[in-house]
This record gives C-alpha cells, sequence and structure tokens, in this order.
C-alpha cells in the first residue's frame, strides 16, 4: 500500500523552503512512499527529489496560468507559465500527463485558484480533483471541491500542499501500488482512501517569509 502526497514544494518554487535531500528524509520518517513534486512553473525540484528517492516520485508542475492554476502530473517537460488554463492543460495531456485541479475553490489565495472561467477550461482535460488541501482555510472549499469531483465523475486526491518539511506526513491518499504509468495511478487513486488534517494557519506565514528572502538575495 502506498503513503502518496500528490502536491509538493521544493525550494525550486519560489515560496518554498524544502532542499530535495530534506523532503526524502522527512518522507522516509514520516512513512510516505510515493510523492508528487509540482513546483511552480518547474520540474527542476521534481527531477532532483526522484534522483534522490529510493521511492516512486511522479514529475509534476504547478502551472500558474492567466486565471489561475493547474497541476500537471507525469510530466516529460514544463508546460510554460501564463498560459490560458485550456492550453496549459492540453499541454499537460500532449506529453501523456496528468491534470489535476488545485485547490479550486480558495478565495483565501486570490491568484492561485481558477476563477470560474478558468475552471470551465480546464474541466474537459481534467483528470484529478484536490477534495482535500491542507492549506485550505475554510473546509466549505474541501466540500465544494468533493461536489465538483462528484458531479463530473473525477478521481479525487487530498494533499499537504507542503511548503515545508513538518507539513508532509499528515495530508496523503492510501492507495494500492501501481505500475509508474498514468493509468496505472489512474486505476489505483480511484481505490485510494483520504487522510486529512488541516494545516495551521501559520504555514502560509512560512510561504510569505520564503519569498521575502528570495528579494533580499
Amino acid at each position: 500500500m502506498l503513503r502518496a502526497d500528490l502536491h509538493v514544494h521544493t525550494r525550486y518554487s519560489p515560496d518554498g523552503l524544502s532542499h530535495p535531500k530534506a523532503v526524502v528524509a522527512r518522507c522516509q520518517r514520516v512513512g510516505l512512499n510515493c510523492l508528487a513534486v509540482t513546483d511552480h512553473n518547474t520540474i527542476r525540484g521534481a527531477l532532483a527529489v526522484r534522483e534522490l528517492a529510493p521511492f516512486m516520485v511522479i514529475v509534476g508542475e504547478e502551472i500558474r496560468t492567466s486565471r489561475g492554476e493547474v497541476t500537471g502530473l507525469f510530466l516529460q517537460e514544463e508546460v510554460p507559465s501564463g498560459l490560458a488554463p485550456g492550453e496549459a492543460a492540453r499541454r499537460v495531456k500532449e506529453q501523456g500527463g496528468l491534470v489535476s485541479i488545485p485547490h479550486p475553490f480558495d478565495t483565501f489565495r486570490r491568484g492561485s485558484a481558477l476563477d470560474r472561467v478558468g475552471l470551465e477550461e480546464v474541466l474537459p482535460y481534467a483528470d484529478v480533483v484536490e477534495a482535500f488541501n491542507a492549506r485550505n482555510v475554510f473546509a466549505e472549499h474541501d466540500r465544494a471541491a468533493q461536489r465538483l469531483a462528484s458531479e463530473r465523475g473525477l478521481l479525487v486526491s487530498a494533499v499537504s500542499d507542503a511548503h515545508t518539511l513538518g507539513e508532509l506526513g499528515h495530508t496523503y491518499v492510501e492507495m494500492p501500488e501501481f505500475d509508474g504509468t498514468p493509468e496505472g495511478f489512474k486505476a489505483a487513486l480511484a481505490q485510494c482512501k483520504l487522510v486529512t488534517r488541516r494545516a495551521s494557519r501559520l504555514v502560509h506565514l512560512s510561504t510569505t517569509i520564503a519569498k521575502l528572502r528570495r528579494l533580499w538575495r
């Protein structure tokens, strides 16, 4: 059985603090054995973690589009930021990847969640909806995501959206092992159990600090 966190950041994100080596060590300590590394607008962090990890690492990217963010999983190459949401999702699918919709209704993170128009553009390409994002402040946003997935017949995930090491290991999905392919992943995720724990609101302060550090440097 896998314990998979399908939305994790490293220091390759401008608001991330975690070194790839430290991410791997933390995962081994807390029992995570499948990870999707989804740094903002780059797959470099995912590739770095995959090179170090003795467990499965899915190469992903949280892509900033013109109307909010879209996550690509099982990527071979980066998808550029700034595209229309539908175009970004299409480019993920063209390289054999899967499209996940991150924190779709979280109004607390303005500019990150897809707006209504962007969401409608992405839904025809979508495979997964984050039914629980540990960094969402309000539980009703997770419930709205769950309803969306149910109405559209989409797979669901529970993710930490970790930007710091301490967030890893509290929220994840338990799912059967799979063959490493996107189709195998979808079949396994369809049988998943969501393990959820809300992150402290203070974690948002850590991302602000990380951004300020980068500016200072």
